[in-house]
């Protein structure tokens, strides 16, 4: 955005500012600069729009804020008030020839008013994966308590199975309001070669929206997922999340959030199964120019809608992702997962009695080669390993993927 390559001419008369003999009221008039700076950055026009207002009003000799004002002024189509404070800034700031040309440019294009952005990304991908039904690790369990506990072995459908896979994913978003509104839909189809009854689809729907309550930056998601099973309708899944940000004084490349949602998941074609999931964690955030990580933790507590085997159970999660540039053309993805349950009350009390406690961890790492523009390879390693105290329930598997994404931005 033109906005992002004007920093260095306001950047004098911010430090002009701070250094001015009136202390504390420009340093309030520089956070509300950078808070008009975040509402941009966020692709909150109209808030930033509000903002700049206000600067104006207070300190009218901050250049910066009139032609930030007037860019965002033309882009919401408002023509007559940024021709004004155009003309402001040239009668009254006296400009440099950069500026002016940012200027002319600006006026050439005309102020045709908000337009929303849209982006749209594909893959497509062949992979194997050691256990595609979630076969359980160990052939032999127990039912029963006491004189009538039974030592069985499992058919061999229920052992790990093995089989390759085609993967065909996209994702769409489009900016809904000047004010930072996005809405964005994701579609998901995985084909087995053989074992298709454990295909998998999902379709997700949602909006999100950012916006500023006092210091704290906030941003809220609701979505909708469809998700299938086999050729079937197995989960619909609705969900509702904020995250948090505080004004916290870290380091430049760190941001700390925190983050709440409620989910309520559906089985169609099964019974006392439905229930809600209530979260609370929080996200630490480095960000460079070079390499993104995220690392989160948190607590969960899942409340069972029906008699569901176990009743409520309590968690929690921790997780830790980072994508980092190894070569010229070569970035690389690693993360892992974990994510513990505990249930309240035994299983199936007089067949299984033990309390289902269950320790899921995920390791995946991958290898991107761009190829052309906007094209690149992803080759993709990932591991499960699902570790629980009742035998039936413990799995592992391995994947391996080659795909091709394609993505417009």
């Amino acid at each position: 955005m033109i906005l992002s390559l004007l920093r260095w001419w306001t950047l004098p008369l911010l430090l002009g500012a701070c250094m001015s003999a009136y202390g504390q009221t420009q340093l309030a008039q520089q956070d509300l600069y950078l808070d008009a700076l975040r509402s941009i950055s966020e692709g909150r026009q109209v808030d930033a729009s509000e903002s700049l207002i206000r600067m104006i009003e207070n300190e009218p000799q901050h250049a910066g804020a009139w032609l930030d004002l007037a860019i965002i002024q033309c882009e919401l189509g408002r023509a007559e008030e940024a021709e004004r404070l155009f003309k402001t800034i040239e009668s009254k700031f006296s400009p440099p020839p950069i500026i002016l040309e940012v200027i002319a440019s600006q006026r050439a294009r005309g102020c045709k008013g908000w337009q929303g952005k849209s982006h749209m990304s594909l893959m497509l991908g062949r992979g194997i994966d050691s256990n595609v039904n979630q076969g359980a690790s160990n052939p032999n369990f127990t039912i029963g308590t006491g004189e009538l506990r039974v030592e069985l072995q499992l058919l061999p459908e229920h052992l790990p199975q093995k089989d390759s896979y085609t993967l065909l994913s996209a994702e769409y978003m489009r900016d809904l309001t000047p004010n930072g509104t996005l809405g964005f839909m994701q579609l998901r189809a995985l084909r087995n070669d053989s074992l298709t009854r454990y295909d998998t689809s999902s379709l997700v729907a949602g909006v999100e929206h950012p916006w500023r309550w006092g210091s704290w930056g906030m941003r809220g998601t609701g979505l909708v997922a469809l998700h299938g099973l086999g050729g079937k309708l197995y989960q619909v899944q609705s969900q509702a999340q904020v995250r948090m940000t505080p004004p916290l004084r870290l380091p430049r490349d760190l941001q700390f959030s925190t983050i709440a949602g409620v989910s309520h998941v559906e089985y169609p074609t099964l019974e006392s199964f439905d229930a809600n999931t209530w979260e609370l964690r929080g996200l630490l955030t480095y960000r460079t120019d070079r390499t993104q990580a995220h690392t989160s933790l948190g607590y969960l507590y899942d409340s069972a809608s029906g008699a569901r085997p176990g009743g409520d159970r309590a968690g929690w999660f921790a997780g830790i992702s980072a994508r980092t540039r190894i070569a010229e053309n070569v970035y690389g993805e690693t993360s892992w997962t974990r994510q513990n349950w505990l249930s309240r009350s035994a299983y199936s009390p007089g067949l299984i009695d033990e309390v289902r406690n269950q320790k899921t961890q995920v390791l995946r790492g991958a290898l991107i080669f761009p190829i052309a523009d906007r094209q690149a390879i992803h080759v993709e390693v990932r591991g499960v390993r699902n570790n629980e105290n009742i035998s039936v329930f413990q799995y592992n598997s391995r994947q391996l993927q080659v795909s091709w994404q394609w993505q417009d931005f």
